[in-house]
Parts: structure tokens; sequence; C-alpha cells
């Protein structure tokens, strides 16, 4: 996981800092959106998009880069964290659908599941890069999905990445 002395704080100091994390980086900051709730074991995060002046578009509902941007990061950093050091996980590709606008408050839940987790051990062990695909629903208080976001993420061992790139892991 990175940072690594994230680590090594208690569950509950690891959600909170990583809640805070998200909420205070100037690129998430500047989507409107907020994180508001990170689970213990960093395998659930909410985010809140609510309708502001600084989220509104000009015909009056959520502006569709912010209901985007809300969706950045959170998988990633659930993966990292699940699957500890000796992986790379990078955002690589993501697609948007807009079912309807959005003028209230909107909600996404990003979920990482142990299942999933070991599922995607189990394939590193036989292939060293892999890509999943995760589906997040914006949905509003009354659980009305508004936009459908899809985030590919790229998943490789680190010695094996390290080796493909020809240095470093960044």
């Amino acid at each position: 996981m990175k940072p690594a002395w994230l680590a090594k704080l208690s569950p509950t100091w690891r959600a909170r800092m990583v809640r805070l994390g998200f909420n205070f980086h100037p690129a998430f900051r500047g989507t409107g959106g907020r994180v508001t709730h990170v689970a213990k074991d960093l395998r659930h995060i909410r985010v809140s998009l609510p309708l502001n002046w600084k989220t509104k578009n000009i015909v009056g509902s959520l502006y569709g880069g912010s209901l985007f941007a809300i969706t950045d990061g959170a998988h990633p950093m659930m993966l990292m964290a699940a699957l500890g050091d000796g992986y790379i996980v990078w955002d690589k590709a993501a697609n948007i659908r807009y079912r309807k606008p959005g003028f209230s408050t909107l909600y996404a839940d990003f979920v990482l599941s142990d299942e999933e987790v070991a599922e995607i051990r189990s394939e590193l062990a036989k292939n060293p890069e892999l890509e999943r695909t995760y589906q997040v629903e914006l949905k509003d208080r009354h659980g009305i999905v508004h936009t459908v976001v899809e985030r590919t993420v790229y998943i490789a061992d680190k010695h094996y990445y390290r080796q493909k790139s020809g240095g470093g892991d960044k």
C-alpha cells in the first residue's frame, strides 16, 4: 500500500486518513465530491456529490465532469490496500453513461469483496498482469440510478512490471 506509513496505522485511523486524503487532495476536492465513508478494512468507500453552485452545469443539473471525476481513484486505492506492496495498480480506462440528469445529491459506493481479491490473486499467480472492470452507479437518495461509470484497472506483479517497463513503478 502506498504510502507505506498508512499500512502501519490501526484500521480506524487508516480509514480516517484515506477519507481525509481524498477530501483534501486538490484534484479530488475540485470535483465537488466528498468521501463520506471508508470502511475500516478499506473494502467499501462512499462518495457524495451535492448539487450546489460549484457542481451545477448550465441547465442546473450536476456537471458531467464532476460525476465522472468522483469515481476516480477509489478502486485502485482499495486494490493497493488489499493486495499489498508487491503489486502495481493503475486506472487504465473509463466510460460514462448518463441515464438521467442529477438535480440532487448523488452517491457512489465502491465495494471490493474478499472473493474479488482472492480471484485477482489467483489470476496473478497464473499471469503477471491483468485488467479488471468495475461498474459504479451514481444514485440519488431514493436509489434511482442517474449515471453509470465503468472503470478499467490494470494490476500487475511489481517485479514483472519493472522488467516490462524497464525501470521503476512510476
